[in-house]
């Protein structure tokens, strides 16, 4: 039995019965409409994925919070008060601050509990790509690792995460600084969809822009095609932002070439899709070289 507890955060858009299957713990995060502030939990407790798109295609304009540090203690302490250590798979410093928040109550934990540990492990990831190393991570900690041989596998195992992600809505990235208003609009009209990667610092940036859907999707296929090690023998991980069809595509498309694949799908949660809007498809899979 591990003498640790592995846990995430619900960045990693997996949902409620994989992470119980997984044996990982999942930190939920707050969201705001309006005044009215909402928790996202894995198994939407609060408000369902559905509703949540339902009011951005509505007009809503939601708002994101980082995890309070009293949430983050009563995480970890639960599991030290249990008697075992914490390893915490966070999502990417290079788009929120969480990091630094969670490494601050870490340092006042292990005072609190001397000998004991808890390490905060930056994923540099964030929703397809996250969830998938918080995979490839559950099952190596279900074969016994120690938490420093876990560590180090999952520090090697993100640097072959691969991720790419195609943008329907473009003003929600241009809210977010990804493009300027001119490039929204005209991009928009044009039916252009950005395609985005997770740089090596765990940032966003847009790599490629196709016109329509169809090509968007051949693009992530390509990248699938061309950079995956073993395509046809690991796990492939497909999320998407209320487009379902989209996603189904993507998924029939990978199975056409790779019927042996293991594909699972997920909704991309309100926490990314308040930066994402309505209608982006993700993809990300283990890569056959360091450095994309």
């Amino acid at each position: 039995m591990n003498n640790y507890t592995l846990i995430t955060d619900v960045t990693g858009d997996l949902d409620a019965r994989t992470y119980e299957e997984l044996g990982v713990v999942c930190i939920p995060m707050g969201f705001l409409f309006g005044e009215t502030e909402y928790m996202h939990y894995p198994d939407e407790r609060e408000m369902t994925v559905a509703e949540f798109y339902g009011k951005l295609r509505d007009g809503g304009m939601p708002k994101t919070a980082q995890i309070n540090p009293l949430v983050y203690k009563s995480y970890f302490e639960a599991a030290l008060k249990e008697g075992k250590d914490v390893l915490y798979l966070c999502f990417s410093s290079g788009l929120s601050g969480c990091c630094q928040t969670a490494n601050m109550v870490a340092k006042d934990l292990e005072e609190d509990y001397p000998g004991r540990r808890v390490y905060v492990l930056d994923t540099l990831s964030a929703s397809a790509g996250e969830g998938l190393l918080v995979i490839r991570a559950a099952q190596e900690y279900k074969k016994g690792l120690s938490m420093d041989e876990l560590i180090e596998f999952v520090n090697e195992d993100l640097k072959h995460i691969c991720h790419w992600f195609t943008v329907e809505n473009l003003m929600h990235l241009k809210r977010g600084g990804r493009l300027s208003s001119f490039e929204a609009i005209v991009g928009s009209a044009l039916k252009i969809q950005p395609i985005l990667t997770v740089d090596t610092e765990g940032k966003l940036t847009v790599v490629s822009k196709e016109r329509g859907t169809r090509n968007a999707l051949q693009y992530l296929l390509k990248r699938l095609r061309e950079d995956a090690a073993d395509p046809a023998g690991q796990t492939i991980v497909i999320a998407h932002a209320d487009c379902a069809e989209k996603a189904e595509a993507l998924r029939q498309m990978v199975l056409a070439e790779y019927p042996r694949a293991e594909i699972r799908t997920f909704s991309i949660g309100p926490i990314i899709g308040s930066h994402v809007g309505n209608g982006m498809c993700a993809m990300a899979f283990y890569g056959a070289r360091v450095g994309f």
